[in-house]
């Protein structure tokens, strides 16, 4: 009886030992596993067509991160909505790192406010990963309209009964929101014009169809250079080094305009934090090499360096700003 005890006893630790081995090597090849991500292709799921700066910028980036992470970054262009469609997909996406979502500021923060439904939680569905940068944002006027100054501007709008127009990308855009949000701080008359992209609004500023436009630099840039536009200001905290001789609205003497039309990478909730310092850190490097910058400025995008926590504060910031904008303006997009 004592011998079979015994026995019992014995079967019963070399089972507890043989657990305790199992789970130790389990946790190894776990910890080995978060080391040796990635293990395989990456998809960064691109909200827009191709061709625009936002799928510019992603490409660039994809290129410089594929060569860090000796993994291919694989760009999926997933348009419609606004962006909602490609955000909705990563949304729901499993989080192991190998589903990214490239996000516009447009899609993150202003279509949870502007339309009725976007498929997702903004704040809750996705980990942010890093910032790439900023899209430069400039107000241009017509060079044969009675102003030359955002100052002026504001004071000649405000003596027009019928208001002055400005031209956007579209309703409940980022440059439809900078518009709302001049209106709101500085008392300027201003009448939104809703056209289907840069392009088009600032052509009809150019040829005096419309006085002033809200427009990114890549679409006004050649016309501000011949003369063709005038630039009244950039609603940024501070000048852009794309464009150091246009002052800042805060400088014209406009406070509390100070907005970046930006672009990021963000993954699924739930990726482990591991995935996200790693992708975060080899991001950086890629916008830290000079040509990678110089690359981004060409199409119109400052580079940008952060942690994933600086990204996901600026998120949280433009998202309650935004809100209250759009709100307020009574933004709809259908």
């Amino acid at each position: 009886m004592k011998s079979k005890t015994s026995a019992l006893i014995l079967t019963a630790l070399w089972g507890l030992l043989a657990a305790g081995l199992n789970h130790s090597c389990f946790a190894q090849t776990g910890a080995s596993t978060k080391e040796a991500y990635p293990t395989k292709p990456i998809r960064l799921v691109v909200p827009v067509a191709p061709g625009g700066v936002t799928d510019t910028s992603g490409r660039i980036v994809a290129e410089g991160l594929s060569k860090r992470l000796n993994q291919q970054v694989i760009i999926e262009n997933k348009p419609g909505a606004s962006g909602n469609i490609g955000a909705q997909l990563v949304s729901t996406a499993a989080p192991d790192g190998y589903t990214l979502l490239l996000a516009l500021d447009g899609t993150l923060v202003i279509n949870p406010h502007a339309y009725e439904k976007v498929g997702f939680n903004a704040l809750k569905d996705f980990a942010p990963v890093a910032k790439l940068g900023d899209s430069i944002i400039i107000l241009v006027a017509n060079p044969n309209q009675p102003f030359k100054t955002l100052k002026e501007m504001v004071a000649a709008s405000k003596t027009n009964p019928q208001g002055l127009s400005f031209g956007t990308s579209g309703n409940g855009s980022i440059t439809h929101v900078a518009g709302e949000l001049l209106k709101e701080k500085s008392g300027a008359n201003l009448v939104h014009i809703a056209y289907k992209g840069g392009g088009p609004a600032a052509a009809d500023v150019t040829a005096g169809h419309t006085p002033l436009a809200f427009s990114s630099a890549s679409s006004v840039s050649q016309y501000i250079q011949s003369g063709k536009l005038v630039a009244l200001g950039v609603p940024s905290a501070k000048r852009s080094v794309a464009f150091p001789d246009i002052p800042t609205f805060a400088e014209s003497g406009i406070s509390g305009v100070e907005l970046n039309s930006w672009v990021g990478i963000l993954a699924p909730a739930g990726t482990a934090s591991s995935i996200i310092e790693k992708l975060n850190r080899e991001i950086n490097a890629v916008l830290a090499d000079p040509a990678v910058k110089e690359r981004l400025l060409v199409s119109g995008i400052i580079a940008a360096q952060g942690s994933a926590a600086d990204f996901a504060q600026e998120i949280q910031k433009d998202y309650t700003l935004y809100g209250k904008v759009i709100e307020q303006a009574g933004i709809k997009v259908n």
